[in-house]
């Protein structure tokens, strides 16, 4: 139970256990979440001096709520800078500044539905004949082998290429931009040393100047994609999209659209592999892989948490907020609720309701890109299914994530299979 005293912090069990940042919470963060929504679903952490939400009718609350919750605190770097950090923001030129994820309404909305149409279902959907051949290519490169880490040498680079097919980005240059990713997570969301956020305001400063040219280079040859779209926009009404909102626009598109397919990925390998009997009955049964990804998205959250501050006093699940709280809605730990979802701590690829989860957000500030993942991950099931259906997991592997309050994947699952059992006979050795 939470009690307080006055003009001091809350006492809280669940806040002294909570800690984002190391194991056990990094390996299985449910065991403790589930405890949390059944006790105390509403705790202070001095952790991370944020109020956790763990319900999800509570956290529906916060994401309805937008003129008492704001997002401007989303990309916010969890770990305030350091002096000597903020010195070399300056000395790199970076400019952080607005992209849809952290603005408030109605700023949001009107921006929202200004860049909107890029995602409209029909474009995403063009984009399927592109994945599939980006999936096959990368599935022909280890078919063969027999052992796989399905991370580095599958879904670390597809959701990537796709993304910058979107984006209007080379292919060539993905290594730089996967790197970024890669320190993003940590620089925003993890707690990195003076020196280590140090080095990472560097590699921010080149990311946000290739951003800066790559701009520059689609504004002198606008292509049919989502950057040169908004660059468009940007011509039409240079009040509402000014150059620093393009540029900010880039380098967190890229880095959401791709992240967080890749972790989504990871996370539905591990998952239908040690649950063997749904794996095999997507194997069977193609038509059951888009519930399929809905129960992954669910079951094992790539954005486990989101962020928001109280602008003003609230009550969140009976606890009351005060003004100025930061407050981390936990997803992941809403998507095993099971007021909404029945027996929610198991995977269940047949479940009703499955595409309900708060994965993606929820109402105005459900994520844009949310057709694209899904698309890009059938696609990557339909084939790994149809060429691999008798991989397993090797035995004995521990899974890592990065120590970080919002975004989750394996960073590799390992498999292995007999290659002279490959169902297609050009696959075979």
């Amino acid at each position: 139970m939470t009690t307080t005293t006055s003009g001091a912090c809350p006492f809280s069990s669940a806040g002294a256990e909570f800690n984002p940042f190391v194991e056990p919470y990094l390996a299985d963060p449910y065991e403790f979440l589930a405890r949390a929504r059944e006790e105390e679903p509403v705790f202070y952490s001095p952790e991370i001096d944020y109020w956790v939400v763990t319900r999800y009718a509570d956290i529906q609350s916060v994401f309805r709520d937008t003129k008492t919750f704001s997002a401007t605190i989303a990309l916010e770097p969890l770990t305030p800078l350091y002096p000597s950090s903020i010195e070399k923001v300056i000395e790199v030129g970076y400019v952080p500044g607005p992209v849809l994820v952290n603005e408030d309404e109605p700023l949001h909305r009107t921006r929202r539905k200004r860049i909107g149409d890029a995602f409209a279902p029909k474009r995403v959907r063009e984009l399927e004949p592109r994945i599939r051949e980006i999936v096959t290519q990368y599935l022909d490169k280890f078919v063969k082998d027999g052992r796989a880490d399905l991370v580095d040498d599958f879904v670390w680079e597809i959701p990537a290429l796709v993304i910058f097919m979107f984006m209007g980005v080379p292919d060539d240059e993905a290594g730089l931009v996967k790197q970024f990713a890669a320190r993003r997570t940590l620089f925003t969301w993890g707690r990195p040393t003076e020196a280590e956020q140090n080095q990472l305001v560097e590699e921010v400063g080149t990311y946000w100047n290739y951003c800066k040219s790559h701009v520059a280079r689609l504004s002198e040859n606008l292509g049919d994609d989502f950057m040169s779209d908004v660059i468009r926009a940007h011509r039409e009404d240079p009040e509402l999209i000014d150059e620093t909102y393009l540029y900010n626009t880039m380098l967190n598109f890229l880095f959401a659209g791709h992240e967080t397919t890749t972790n989504a990925s990871g996370n539905g390998f591990r998952t239908l592999l040690e649950n063997r009997e749904a794996w095999e009955e997507i194997c069977r049964d193609p038509s059951l892989i888009p519930n399929a990804v809905e129960e992954i998205l669910r079951f094992s959250s790539s954005v486990i948490a989101w962020r928001r501050r109280a602008v003003a006093e609230a009550t969140i699940g009976g606890v009351e907020i005060p003004e100025g709280a930061n407050v981390l809605i936990v997803n992941g730990s809403g998507n095993h609720d099971s007021s909404m979802f029945p027996e929610g701590d198991s995977f269940d690829i047949h479940r009703p309701n499955a595409d309900r989860h708060l994965a993606f957000g929820f109402g105005s500030r459900t994520c844009m890109g949310s057709p694209l993942a899904r698309l890009e991950m059938k696609v990557i099931l339909e084939e790994l299914t149809r060429r691999l259906p008798h991989m397993r997991l090797v035995g004995g592997q521990k899974f890592t994530y990065s120590p970080n309050t919002s975004f989750r994947g394996p960073d590799h699952v390992l498999v292995e299979w007999d290659p002279a059992s490959n169902p297609v006979p050009d696959d075979r050795p």
